[in-house]
């Protein structure tokens, strides 16, 4: 550091002061690019409008419209449809459920427990939509209790 300052501050001064001391500084002012002149940090935000910079502001400057305009405007979409029921859901009796299960005195307890499988897949309250889960799931508590009857029916080996 000299005299209090860094290398890099002496020499952006020095160049400072050479381009003002310059006879013909005009002229190459004229060729020159807006911004790039001399480099220094303190140029870089020459012209930059006031607004633009508070944090978070520049971006809104390029745009062509007006920020809140621009929300404001945003299409409203349709409302979504309502869903539709699937017919299997509408049978919640206990034997339109012993139905479909097809529950038979030959079942082991692996036929059962893959029954069970097949029928949680079709039917679970987490898979269908919001307003019949009530459904599916007393189609579930029902379809457990006649397949657990059912294996408590089974031969003790």
């Amino acid at each position: 550091m000299l005299f209090g300052q860094s290398v890099f501050q002496s020499v952006l001064e020095r160049l400072k002061a050479e381009d003002e001391t310059d006879e013909d500084a005009e002229a190459r002012a004229a060729h020159r690019v807006p911004g790039l002149a001399t480099g220094l940090a303190f140029d870089v935000m020459e012209g930059v409008s006031a607004a633009s910079q508070r944090v978070g502001q520049a971006y809104f400057d390029n745009l062509e419209l007006d920020p809140a305009a621009a929300i404001a405007e945003e299409p409203t979409a349709a409302p979504p449809p309502e869903p539709v029921m699937p017919d299997h859901l509408a049978r919640i009796a206990p034997e339109e459920i012993a139905a479909e299960l097809a529950i038979a005195a030959a079942d082991t307890q692996q036929t059962l427990n893959e029954k069970r499988r097949a029928f949680a897949k079709a039917n679970h309250p987490d898979g269908v939509a919001e307003p019949f889960r009530n459904n599916a799931n007393r189609r579930m508590m029902i379809a457990n209790l006649l397949i657990d009857e059912a294996m408590r029916r089974l031969p003790h080996s």
